[in-house]
């Protein structure tokens, strides 16, 4: 269970709520709250999200490269994985889920996650992206969420 978090780490990093802006309105002067629609919305909600996690977990799971990280869970353990995925995603992109897992460090401590497993994520996530015609903003906005958490998966640069 140790990998569930890698898969469920891309995907969360990539996750970016949208913002509350504050506005005048020039006729008024007053303060008008403006709410701009979260990633969640703009990646098609839960049942999207759904699907997404699908093919890049799927993805993951079939790259040799991962067999180390997949290798021995159970059907059962690959659900869990799946669900805290998703779980995860719809949380930090702004949806209704809450997301009981462990944080990404302590998750992916002692894998040896190398830069190049990270790359090789990344190649399968824009894949995904490109399956399911993920717009380019929302696809910007996950691979710069990404960014910031790469130093808590990647162990071994």
């Amino acid at each position: 269970m140790k990998v569930k978090m890698l898969v469920s780490a891309c995907l969360l990093a990539s996750a970016v709520t949208g913002p509350v802006l504050a506005q005048t309105t020039p006729a008024t002067g007053a303060m008008a709250q403006a709410t701009a629609p979260t990633l969640y919305k703009r990646l098609g909600g839960y049942d999207a999200l759904a699907a997404v996690t699908d093919d890049f977990l799927q993805r993951l799971i079939s790259e040799q490269q991962f067999a180390r990280f997949f290798g021995g869970h159970s059907t059962d353990s690959l659900k869990k994985i799946r669900q805290l995925i998703v779980d995860q995603l719809c949380a930090a992109t702004g949806g209704p889920c809450v997301y009981i897992g462990r944080d990404m460090k302590t998750t992916h401590a002692g894998l040896g996650i190398t830069n190049g497993d990270w790359d090789v994520m990344v190649k399968h996530l824009n894949a995904t992206f490109d399956k399911f015609n993920v717009p380019a903003k929302e696809r910007d906005d996950v691979l710069t969420a990404l960014g910031p958490i790469k130093k808590d998966i990647v162990d071994k640069p």
